[in-house]
Formats: C-alpha cells, structure tokens, sequence
C-alpha cells in the first residue's frame, strides 16, 4: 500500500524554499556558485550575533539542561514584559507572554488555538507565506486583502473591510512588512484598530523587524493602539539580533484579554503540550532586549544595511521594465517586472530562467500569496561587491530578454 501525504497539504506552499530553491541546491552540488538572494538568514551573509549575547547562551548552557514554564523561562518573559513598557504596550503581565522556537512556532500555535473548520483570517496581499499556510494548516481559510503598491505598501482599508464576514476571527498585520519593506502609517494602523474593534477581531501584529528601519521610519507597535480587541504581537531574536539559528522568539497578549480567555486557555494547552521551547536560547532574551542594539549601527545612514538597500534599489529602478518602491523596513525589495517587455510568462517562469542561466536565486511574488505574477522579492543580506555580482547577472538577463518593439506588436497581435 502506497502511504500518502495529508490532503490538508495539498494546496500548501512555501516558495521561499520551493521547487526553485530545490533546483539551486542540484545547481550547487553540480558546483555552480549560486547568488543566493532569496532567504533573509544574517549569519551566511556576516551578520553575526552580537558577542554578549553568544557568551551569556554559553554561560548559562548548564543551567538550560532541564524542562523550563511551558510559556517560557521567567527571566526571558520578564525582559519582554520589561520592553513592552518601554515601547508603551499598556498592561502586560509576566503570564500574557509565551515564548517559543521562533515565531514562526508561535504563528502556527496561535492559529491552531483559535480556528475551528471554515473560520476565516485576513492576511495581506503580498504576505509572508507562513502566515496563510499556518491558516490554513489549522482548518482556517485565509483571505487575502490588497497593499497597495502605488501608497507604498499601505493596506487597502476599503478592500480589508469588505471582505469582514461573520466567518472572520481577525486580521494579520505584518509590520515592518516581508516581503514589500513597508513600513505602516500610524494613520492607518489606528484605522486597523478601529475597524477590528467594531467588527470583534483580533489583531495578529507580526513585528519581527521593528527595528531594522531606514530614512527616519517609524515603527508603532500595534500594541500600542489597540484597547477594546485582543492585540497578539510577535517578535524575536532572528532579524534584529542576527540569531536565526537560535530559534528564539515571543508572543505577547494585549488589549482586552478578559474577552478571550478561553482562547487563551487553548494558547496555554498547546503550549504544554510541546513542553517548552528550546531552553538555552532564553538565556539570551533578557540580554539581546536589555544590551546595547546593535542593529541601529547597521540601519542608520552609513551602516552597511543601509548602504546594501540603497544599492539594491537603485541598481534595480535604473533597469527600463523594472520598477520598485523604496523599501522603509525589513531586509527585501519587492520590484515589478515588465513580463512583455522581456518575453517572459510570468514570475515563476522568470525566476526559474534566472537561476537557471544566471545562477542567480530570487523568489517569486506569488509564492508570497500577491495578486498578479510580475513581482519578485530580493533580499539584500550579501555585501556590495556580491550584490553588484548578482545585479550585473540579473541587468545581463533581461537584456538578453528585451522584446523589440516589432516583436512586441507581432506578438500582441
């Protein structure tokens, strides 16, 4: 007998390390180098874990031997509550905070506790794809609304609205934005609160890049502004400080908790159930939030994330077919492709033919959940020099694709 996969992951997808992704690592065993532009992981890039933070995880490895609270150990708990004061999230206490391996552990236990068959979530249009996979993985369906591209990346207000159904249990922000560089206007986040307060939704804030913000970008923490619904916000050690590997991340409960106490009751149990999460890198929360954050060096206007971003995106707009809007957040660029101008079919055609010839790996705008098939999502984590190597690849690809304007009649016609 033939053993076969869920049929709850027949119509689950993760592009970012996809069937593309697949055919990069046949490339790299066949001994191409690949420019790997598709995964936001620091530390192959040179973006290290500031020193205190590794020498208190190895400090403290013999005390990490044993199980911790099933919502974490009560110094990393007490470091977030700590930081929740001083970002200015009111009422959060030591119990409203879990801890888990990354967020994206976090993410798929919040949706489990919550969703019964057919409920449905609203994410954004482009998304970070864990988010509609968790969803749905979970029983629920995800509805998709509109970001708008031409008000930089800003959700659609009227679109997220109209597709509120007595179905809808809440609404998915992603702030600093994966996979456009958004950065949300306090204008509209308020209007978010709103509109989940009239409607009794609760608010998913994903906040893992709060801090990595460029030209003066502010970050409000949806915390912040949300007191009538519950407000469930994430954030972690895998961006800000550099520490994927460690698999480090929290969620913290806000708003008004008294109306989801079952719901919370659920987050506890699935909670216990996995016993608790990876025990030695709780050491390093209370330092990571409590030292110096090393991560503004590398934003501000000489530091080198700032430097690579600028590159990136001005190398990509100086491309004719190519346009972009300048990322405020996060480590990614989310240009638009003009497919006809270069002959292409669509996005996951084009990255498939890029890497191909060009051994460089880019990621499609639909495996991002986006609406249309000309996008694709660089990220900018390699140095200058290995950027500079990937775009002359990327400038080469779409010369060679450019359709003439006869061959673009013939075939328009």
């Amino acid at each position: 007998m033939e053993f076969l996969k869920s049929q709850r992951l027949d119509n689950l997808k993760y592009e970012i390390r996809g069937a593309t992704y697949q055919k990069a690592l046949e490339l790299e065993s066949q001994g191409f180098k690949i420019h790997n532009l598709n995964i936001g992981n620091p530390a192959p890039f040179g973006f290290n874990s500031p020193d205190e933070i590794v020498h208190d995880l190895i400090l403290n490895i013999r005390n990490a031997q044993g199980y911790t609270d099933s919502r974490g150990l009560f110094s990393a708990r007490k470091a977030v509550m700590h930081h929740t004061q001083t970002l200015g999230i009111q009422g959060v206490e030591i119990n409203d905070i879990f801890i888990g391996n990354g967020v994206s552990e976090l993410i798929l236990l919040s949706m489990q506790a919550l969703l019964n068959p057919g409920d449905e979530i609203l994410v954004p249009s482009p998304d970070y794809p864990l988010w509609t996979t968790a969803i749905a993985l979970s029983g629920g369906k995800p509805v998709h609304y509109v970001c708008d591209e031409q008000s930089d990346w800003n959700p659609d207000l009227y679109d997220m609205e109209s597709k509120i159904t007595p179905r809808t249990k809440g609404i998915v922000l992603i702030n600093p934005n994966n996979p456009t560089g958004a950065v949300y206007e306090k204008d509209v986040l308020e209007n978010i609160a709103r509109m989940a307060e009239r409607h009794g939704l609760i608010i998913f804030s994903d906040e893992i890049y709060d801090q990595i913000l460029y030209d003066g970008a502010k970050h409000y923490p949806m915390g912040t502004l949300v007191g009538e619904t519950l407000c469930v916000s994430y954030g972690g050690l895998s961006k800000n400080y550099r520490s994927a590997g460690f698999r480090g991340g929290w969620m913290i409960l806000s708003g008004a908790k008294l109306k989801a106490k079952s719901y919370l009751e659920g987050i506890l149990l699935l909670a216990t159930l996995r016993l608790c999460a990876n025990v030695p890198t709780q050491y390093a929360i209370q330092t990571a939030l409590g030292g110096h954050q090393s991560i503004k060096d590398l934003v501000v206007e000489n530091g080198r994330l700032h430097k690579q971003m600028n590159l990136v995106y001005d190398r990509l707009v100086s491309i004719p077919g190519i346009s972009c809007v300048k990322p405020k957040g996060s480590l990614y660029v989310f240009p638009k492709i003009d497919l006809k101008k270069f002959g292409l079919q669509n996005d996951e055609k084009f990255v498939y033919e890029l890497l191909c010839e060009q051994k460089v790996l880019v990621v499609p705008g639909t495996g991002f959940n986006y609406i249309t098939d000309d996008h694709f999502r660089i990220v900018f984590l390699p140095t200058v020099d290995e950027l500079n190597q990937a775009l002359d690849k990327l400038e080469y690809f779409l010369e060679s694709r450019q359709v003439s304007s006869s061959q673009l009649s013939a075939v328009l016609v």
